[in-house]
C-alpha cells in the first residue's frame, strides 16, 4: 500500500519517501485515514513503528491547508511528550516532514531543564505547532508567552506515561485551558487496563488501532536471561562487552537509580571501556550531547534510568542490558524496545539474581513470556532465593493496584478531559 493511497498530498508522500519509509506501517495505514477524517485516534503499536509519522503527517496536512486559507498564526496542534529527549525528537520529525509542504508552518519546541527565554522568544509572533513537555508548556502559559485557547488537535504521545501519577496533575491543568471541541489523538506503545479507561473517557467516538501482536509488527528482538548474582553484575557486563566488543560497536544498559548509574559507568570507564552515565540530574545540554555522541557510536555504552526507556530512537541499536530489572512489565516493554527498531533485530538481556527471579516471573507472566535462564561459565550463581509473602497480591509490581491519591488524582484528569472540571480562580 502506498502512501498516496491514504489521502496524503504529494508533498508529504515525498517526505515519507525521503525519511525511510518505502511504504505505510501498520500504525501509519491504519491511522493516518482517521485523522485525515477529523477522528480521535488511540493508537497501540511497538516501539519502533513509526507512531511518531502516524500522527505527524496528517497533522501536518490539515495545518498546512488551514495556513492556506488564511488562518492566523495561534496554536492550532498541541504535541505533549513526558520527557525532554522525546520533545526534541518529535520536534526534529515534524520539521523534517514539514520542510516541502507549500505553506511553512512554525513548529516549536519546548522543555525545562533549559532556560525559558529563548523558547519565550522563539513563540513571539505565534506558532502553528508546539511540543512540550507538561510542566514547560504550563511555564510559558504562566508567562503569558502562548494560547492554548485556539487548539484543534491535540496529541498524548507516550499517553500512557503522561496519564501516569506523576503527569495527572499537570495533565489535568494542561486540559482545562484547551477548547472542549478538538481532536484528541493518543499514542503509546503499551495502554494498561487502567490507563485506557482514562484514555477513553477523553475521546469521542475515536478510531481505536492497536496492531500489536499483528503478523510482521512485532519487533525482532531475541531475549535473553542470565543467572547472576547481585554483587558481580558489573564484572559479568565488563565480561560480556569485553567479550563482544567486536559485535556491540553500542550498548544501552539499564539501572535503577541515578547512583547506580554513575557508579556503574565509572568502573566500566576505569576498566577501559568507554561508558557513560545518563539520568535527570545531569544537565540537559549534556543529556543532548550524550546522545547524540552515542548515536554517532563515539561512547560505546550508555548506563541509562528509565529516563531513557522512551522515545529514544537509537538506529540500529544491537544490545539493551537490564542491569536492574525494570519496576514493572510496562517499562520492560519500553526498555527492550530501545533495540529492534524499524525492522532491525536487536538483542535484550536482563540479569536476574535469586533475589529478582521472582519478580521476574512476574513480568514473564504479564507479557506472556517463559524464557530460558542461562549461566555465563565463572560467573554461576551462588545465591538462594527467599521465599517473600506479597500481602497486596500485586507482586510488587508497580501500578497494579493504585492507591487512593492515585485514583484521586487521575479523577481529576478525566474531570478535565471532559471538560467538567472546575474552573482556576486567579
Amino acid at each position: 500500500m502506498p502512501f498516496d493511497s491514504l489521502g496524503l498530498i504529494p508533498a508529504l508522500v515525498q517526505a515519507a519517501a525521503q525519511s525511510g519509509y518505502a511504504a505505510p506501517t501498520a500504525i501509519q495505514a491504519a491511522a493516518i485515514p482517521a485523522i485525515l477524517q477529523g477522528r480521535d485516534v488511540r493508537g497501540s503499536a511497538q516501539t519502533g513503528s513509526g507512531k511518531t509519522a502516524a500522527f505527524s503527517l496528517p497533522l501536518l496536512q490539515r495545518l498546512g491547508a488551514e495556513r492556506a486559507q488564511g488562518s492566523s498564526r495561534r496554536v492550532r496542534a498541541l504535541v505533549l511528550v513526558p520527557t525532554r529527549e522525546l520533545a526534541a525528537q518529535v520536534g526534529e520529525t515534524m520539521r523534517s516532514l514539514a520542510q516541502h509542504l507549500p505553506e511553512r508552518l512554525k513548529i516549536v519546541v519546548a522543555f525545562g531543564g533549559v532556560s525559558i527565554n529563548p523558547q519565550m522568544m522563539g513563540l513571539r509572533g505565534g506558532a502553528d505547532i508546539v511540543v512540550a513537555t507538561p510542566g514547560r508548556l504550563l511555564d510559558l502559559v504562566e508567562h503569558n508567552a502562548l494560547k492554548l485557547d485556539a487548539v484543534s488537535m491535540l496529541v498524548l504521545d507516550e499517553a500512557d506515561r503522561l496519564f501516569d501519577l506523576g503527569f495527572a496533575e499537570e495533565l489535568g491543568r494542561i486540559l482545562a485551558l484547551l477548547p472542549k471541541q478538538r481532536q484528541n489523538l493518543l499514542f503509546s506503545a503499551t495502554f494498561p487496563s487502567a490507563i485506557q479507561a482514562l484514555a477513553d473517557g477523553m475521546l469521542h467516538d475515536p478510531a481505536v488501532v492497536d496492531v500489536q501482536g499483528e503478523p510482521g509488527t512485532e519487533p525482532n528482538i531475541v531475549q535473553r536471561v542470565i543467572e547472576v548474582d547481585a554483587a558481580r553484575r558489573t564484572q559479568l557486563l565488563r565480561h560480556l562487552l569485553k567479550q563482544h566488543e567486536n559485535e556491540w560497536d553500542r550498548v544501552l544498559v539499564f539501572v535503577a537509580t541515578q547512583h547506580a548509574a554513575q557508579i556503574v559507568a565509572e568502573k566500566l570507564y576505569k576498566n577501559g571501556i568507554y561508558a557513560v552515565p545518563f539520568h535527570g540530574d545531569i544537565a540537559q545540554g549534556t543529556r543532548t550531547d550524550i546522545l547524540s555522541q552515542f548515536k554517532q557510536s563515539r561512547w560505546d555504552v550508555v548506563i541509562a534510568t528509565d529516563l531513557a526507556a522512551r522515545g529514544i530512537d537509537i538506529a540500529q541499536l544491537p544490545v539493551v542490558i537490564n542491569y536492574d530489572l525494570p519496576r514493572s512489565p510496562t517499562d520492560y516493554i519500553h526498555r527492550i524496545g530501545r533495540t529492534g527498531r524499524a525492522g532491525e533485530s536487536g538483542l535484550a538481556i536482563s540479569f536476574v539474581s535469586a533475589s529478582t527471579e521472582a519478580h521476574f516471573r512476574l513480568i514473564e507472566k504479564r507479557q506472556g513470556l517463559s524464557l530460558p535462564r542461562e549461566r555465563v561459565e565463572g560467573f554461576e550463581p551462588t545465591e538462594v532465593a527467599v521465599p517473600v509473602v506479597d500481602a497486596s497480591g500485586t507482586g510488587g509490581i508497580k501500578g497494579k493496584r493504585p492507591s487512593k491519591k492515585d485514583k484521586l488524582r487521575a479523577a481529576a484528569a478525566l474531570a478535565a478531559a471532559r471538560g467538567d472540571a472546575p474552573e482556576k480562580n486567579d
